[in-house]
């Protein structure tokens, strides 16, 4: 996997006109943002690029307006917004699409160190169909490429892979660097011990991942619910926990293997059980912390126990790399949210590089409060995992080798 690519520090972009695909697929409510963190981390790349004087053409897709306009999911409050972050205007050119004459002459009258804002990419069809029209369209507006856009990096869409075959000079964002720093070079080149946790409910959502970071790490620590699947393999009963009874060979084949390569495989050695799933998810509910071979057959497992989540973070203490997918149990229930609580501690407080790949590991590390305390946490949940499984994502094989 290629990952040495040119960045905006490598390039003069004076007084040219920039193309720049962001992520700004915000969640929002009655047409205000309700979360503006992936405004805030796209500012660096567009406050570079208008310091070198580029003439700043952003654009982004929000939602899943599935190739129409739909007013809703417009990019408008985005402008507000980032006007109002930058201190300077972003002018919003409205197009239902997203590209035409009125958004070429407003390129065209663009003085260096002016931004604009294209209307969301998803309202043309070609868009997650890399068809070829949308992307000579968007090539049409630019001399450079940027792509800060992380969250979309493992698919191939119009204006993040497309729009690169009619551009010569196309590069990643501070945002996507970052990305590629940390998240593809501690798979590719982790300083050691490299410790791999992951977890989240299902096995079949990480089988790649299992076993790429296998062959890449020392230590691989499962928890969450597909840790079930694992313990039923070791012919333990799990009651009514959730099982994967189609990956029990599978998750056979992953013991096989560490032992075979020589890696630590931990499972749960403990775990916490309630009779029942909590309805509503954050209900009181009670519980008990039983050994993994103690599970009564009329109860469920809902996250790692107390020795479980010490011995995990024993694990992580004497690592260099942790990389983190997936939480331990229900963290959205206070009650089942301990594990996970653990192992974000253990994290926070090692001196080794750890990163959390996206997803629902990301808003647990955020909403705990640790997240000041990690050394890098992706923005994007299935570039993050397509990045684990080893596989090349072609957001960032389409930009430029240094």
């Amino acid at each position: 996997m290629g990952l040495n690519k040119k960045s905006v520090d490598d390039i003069n972009v004076n007084g040219k006109k920039v193309l720049v695909r962001c992520d700004f697929n915000v969640p929002l409510k009655e047409g205000k943002i309700t979360d503006e963190n992936r405004l805030v981390a796209a500012l660096p790349t567009i406050k570079k690029l208008v310091a070198d004087g580029g003439r700043i053409i952003l654009c982004s897709h929000l939602g899943k307006p599935k190739g129409e306009p739909k007013p809703e999911l417009s990019l408008a409050p985005v402008a507000v917004r980032l006007s109002e972050l930058l201190g300077q205007e972003v002018k919003f050119v409205a197009s239902p699409v997203v590209v035409d004459d009125s958004v070429k002459a407003a390129v065209d009258a663009m003085k260096d160190g002016e931004i604009i804002l294209l209307e969301n990419t998803r309202y043309r069809a070609e868009e997650t169909k890399n068809g070829e029209a949308f992307s000579k369209d968007l090539a049409s507006l630019a001399e450079v490429f940027v792509n800060d856009a992380f969250g979309t990096a493992h698919r191939a869409h119009c204006s993040n892979v497309g729009v690169t075959e009619y551009i010569d000079t196309c590069v990643v964002g501070y945002l996507m660097q970052k990305e590629i720093d940390f998240l593809g070079n501690a798979v590719e080149t982790p300083v050691r011990p490299f410790v791999a946790i992951l977890g989240g409910a299902k096995v079949a959502d990480k089988l790649n991942v299992i076993s790429n970071l296998l062959e890449k790490c020392d230590t691989l620590i499962i928890g969450g619910g597909m840790a079930y699947t694992f313990l039923k393999a070791k012919g333990l009963e799990v009651g009514t926990s959730l099982v994967d009874d189609t990956k029990i060979d599978y998750c056979r084949e992953m013991m096989e293997k560490a032992e075979k390569l020589g890696k630590k495989l931990l499972l749960p050695i403990d775990t916490t059980i309630a009779a029942e799933f909590p309805s509503p998810i954050d209900a009181e509910i009670a519980v008990e912390v039983v050994p993994s071979d103690a599970i009564p057959a009329d109860k469920m497992g809902l996250d790692i126990g107390t020795e479980t989540a010490k011995l995990y973070a024993d694990a992580v203490k004497s690592a260099k790399t942790v990389v983190w997918n997936g939480p331990m149990g229900v963290f959205e229930n206070p009650i089942l949210a301990k594990g996970t609580i653990a192992v974000a501690k253990s994290l926070a407080e090692t001196d080794a590089t750890t990163i959390i790949g996206g997803g629902d590991s990301a808003a647990a590390v955020n909403q705990l409060g640790f997240g000041d305390k990690m050394s890098h946490i992706s923005t994007g949940g299935g570039a993050s995992l397509e990045f684990l499984e080893g596989k090349e994502l072609p957001g960032v094989a389409a930009a430029n080798d240094k």
